[in-house]
């Protein structure tokens, strides 16, 4: 087995010090871009393997980050993530990722494994569920104890102190009704997520300020609860087209729901968007690709994720100054497609 090549070998190869040579490697501000690109050139032609312990043991870092999202299998979490990875890698961090399930006993879980693992920080998309109401902050206290820092992104709980990255949910959900009287729409119904989530109760505040401004009455009969699903779109609109008069509209929270919707509306021999249109949330792929493109709400996930790393840099570079507090609320942006576009 050969020799490991040092930063000795390195800074010898390139006639430099070792000490500019680790500063280099270690992303220190001090070296120039031209330098650093130079040394990182080099190490990797000199097959230079970083000894991450003994990185951890000489910064206090272990260069991983958490990250706990309800689930990864959708383009939304998916692609937030895919941000937060983007910008961390560049700083020699790897990401770490948990899964909830929408189960606060599992994120409580992932949070005491991420901490024993100990990680630089913690990103985190909250579950929506509340099992344990007295102690759903507890575990996000526990973080904050152990001076790492932690961003909410997406969905965040109330806290002094704790950054967070998330988009104007009721500006999207305010477009969105707005988007569907400009078109005509009278009677328009709401598919509305968990209110213990602020996200949707922010959805649902958006829909119904954007109907005052209009003067349209509120109709609470046309708000329906519905999960993030077919299933439920599907379910939903069966009930609501049996009240009277039914709606002519919808916005849905979920672009899940607002595909169940549709689909359950042509199975009725209802035309879209002639007789009934609908708008869901959070452009997923699917929404541009339908025989019926559904108009949405885009996030901007990629945007959200880098945002919420850059929120993390911004404290782990500032000593650790968990205290800092940063709110980054993103601009939500109103896709029109075929399945609302009357005129």
């Amino acid at each position: 087995m050969g020799k490991k090549t040092t930063i000795y070998d390195i800074a010898k190869a390139l006639n430099i010090t070792a000490a500019t040579v680790s500063r280099a490697l270690n992303n220190n501000p001090k070296i120039s871009q031209d330098t650093r690109n130079l040394v990182l050139e080099t190490a990797l032609k000199m097959n230079y393997e970083q000894n991450k312990l003994a990185l951890a043991l000489k910064s206090g870092r272990s260069y991983n980050v958490g990250v706990i999202v309800p689930r990864v299998d959708s383009n939304f979490f998916g692609s937030v993530i895919r941000g937060i990875e983007e910008e961390l890698n560049q700083y020699g961090y790897h990401v770490i990722i948990c899964q909830t399930h929408e189960d606060p006993r599992l994120e409580n879980e992932n949070i005491d494994t991420l901490l024993n693992a100990q990680v630089d920080g913690i990103l985190i998309s909250t579950t929506s569920k509340s099992t344990m109401p007295n102690s759903t902050i507890e575990p996000f206290n526990n973080i904050l104890k152990k001076n790492i820092p932690l961003v909410f992104f997406d969905r965040r709980k109330e806290m002094k102190g704790v950054s967070s990255v998330v988009i104007n949910d009721f500006e999207g959900a305010y477009k969105a009704t707005m988007h569907l009287i400009e078109q005509g729409c009278k009677r328009i119904a709401h598919f509305s997520g968990d209110f213990e989530l602020e996200i949707y109760k922010d959805r649902y505040l958006g829909y119904k300020q954007a109907l005052i401004d209009s003067g349209i009455p509120l109709n609470e009969d046309y708000v329906f609860r519905a999960k993030s699903s077919l299933e439920e779109g599907s379910r939903v609109v069966k009930d609501l087209l049996k009240l009277n008069p039914p709606p002519d509209a919808i916005f849905s929270s979920s672009d899940f729901a607002a595909l169940g919707a549709i689909q359950e509306l042509k199975k009725h021999h209802i035309n879209i968007p002639e007789d009934f249109c609908v708008v869901g949330f959070s452009n997923e792929p699917f929404t541009r690709f339908m025989e019926l493109p559904i108009s949405t709400i885009d996030q901007s996930p990629l945007e959200m994720g880098r945002m919420a790393a850059k929120v993390f840099l911004e404290q782990s570079d500032n000593g650790r100054n968990i205290k800092m507090e940063k709110k980054v609320i993103l601009e939500p942006k109103l896709i029109i497609r075929k399945s609302s576009l009357k005129n």
